[in-house]
């Protein structure tokens, strides 16, 4: 599974270039999560209620081309990777008019409680395991 997202570059999200500041990336990524979790009806508003947190372990980014403001662009998120307590997802940004891919990147996390301890995700979520398990089995 695959899930898109557009949005549009905010003025506030470019520098004096009018080019996208490179940490706002790491944002899209973290709105391309969220939509991602929320497709599979899994939000993460609802995970927290659940007691569970999913922190960021790992993160990595390759720039390829820039965003400019006004303009908007998709970001599709994946899982690729569900082991144990962590989970890998890949995301790409393209520009809308072009389908020009502009990043590359991934995000690793932890499935965790509160106190931050690891959370047996599979054995505690069975129904919800097995959507991302789902998920991940499509792309391959």
């Amino acid at each position: 599974m695959i899930q898109e997202t557009t949005i549009r570059v905010r003025y506030k999200e470019t520098d004096q270039m009018g080019i996208v500041y490179y940490g706002n990336y790491f944002t899209w990524f973290e709105v391309g999560r969220n939509e991602f979790f929320r497709e599979l009806g899994l939000s993460c508003g609802r995970l927290e209620e659940e007691q569970v947190l999913l922190p960021v372990i790992e993160t990595g980014c390759k720039y390829i081309s820039s965003a400019k403001f006004d303009e908007e662009v998709i970001i599709k998120t994946k899982l690729t990777k569900l082991e144990g307590v962590r989970f890998t997802l890949e995301y790409k940004i393209y520009r809308k008019d072009n389908n020009e891919l502009l990043v590359e990147g991934f995000t690793k996390h932890a499935f965790v409680d509160k106190s931050l301890k690891p959370v047996r995700f599979r054995k505690k979520f069975k129904e919800e395991w097995k959507l991302l398990q789902d998920s991940l089995e499509k792309e391959e």
